[in-house]
């Protein structure tokens, strides 16, 4: 299915019918890496998850690349397009990112909140990071200097940039790095959805301690640790996590 949000088209999937639950991939991935908890979920629900502007199917957002902010609008205006407002919302990583912001600030749109590899925390560089973004600056500030300037900046980029940020096209790239860069601590204690945190313990992207900070910080959250599970410990832990899924979403 297909609909055009700000001016960009997005593609997403529906099935099911009763309440509605969104599923809001991370970064890189799409509506399909949700594909065994959407088969789950379209027997018990009307089951909708997306590609974001710039991912899977959908369009790439504007030039000058958005931040966390404006995909938070996209997916508000979505949820409106489509209906779905007061609908529970499944999201893993970055669209943990794009759901803390919406819900903290439009509340009315979003039910219950389940945030699994939640980013939206900024991890603090270690010695070798730190070193190398400080030699990146230097040499970024020296190419200001030289005529050729721009392109060597560019090169730069490419050379210090994440495995991540180099695979992206350019306009992605401005996107990728106002959303990294941006640290939600503020949002979390806005947050009324009162959501269950699932983290795996051996994630290593977004460690442990980001959604013990989260727990502690926003209102009636709630935190389940997996054993044996990484980033995606929603597929790591498939049963696991669909166990819990369900009993949050569809138990009284």
């Amino acid at each position: 299915m297909e609909i055009t949000i700000k001016g960009v088209k997005c593609r997403y999937e529906q099935a099911g019918e009763g309440k509605n639950v969104l599923l809001l991939h991370g970064w890189g991935g799409e509506a399909a890496s949700w594909l065994p908890v959407y088969h789950h979920l379209r027997d018990k629900c009307r089951v909708t998850a997306l590609d974001f502007p710039g991912h899977g199917r959908s369009g790439l957002p504007p030039e000058d690349g958005w931040g966390v902010q404006e995909y938070a609008d996209f997916t508000a205006e979505f949820i409106r397009a489509l209906g779905l407002e007061g609908c529970d919302i499944v999201a893993h990583s970055f669209g943990c990112r794009v759901s803390i912001v919406l819900s903290a600030q439009q509340p009315e749109l979003v039910g219950k909140l389940l945030l699994t590899g939640a980013a939206g925390l900024r991890k603090k560089p270690g010695p070798a990071a730190r070193l190398r973004q400080g030699l990146y600056k230097g040499l970024k500030a020296c190419c200001r200097l030289l005529p050729n300037g721009q392109a060597l900046r560019k090169r730069l980029a490419d050379r210090f940039g994440s495995r991540d940020y180099r695979a992206l096209p350019e306009n992605m790239r401005r996107t990728f790095v106002k959303v990294v860069n941006e640290d939600l601590s503020a949002y979390l204690p806005r947050i009324k959805a009162q959501p269950l945190l699932v983290f795996g313990r051996q994630d290593t992207e977004t460690p442990l301690w980001m959604g013990q900070k989260m727990e502690r910080e926003i209102p009636g959250a709630g935190l389940v640790v997996l054993e044996n599970a990484g980033h995606f410990a929603y597929l790591d832990k498939l049963y696991d996590f669909l166990r819990i899924m369900d009993a949050y979403l569809f138990e009284t």
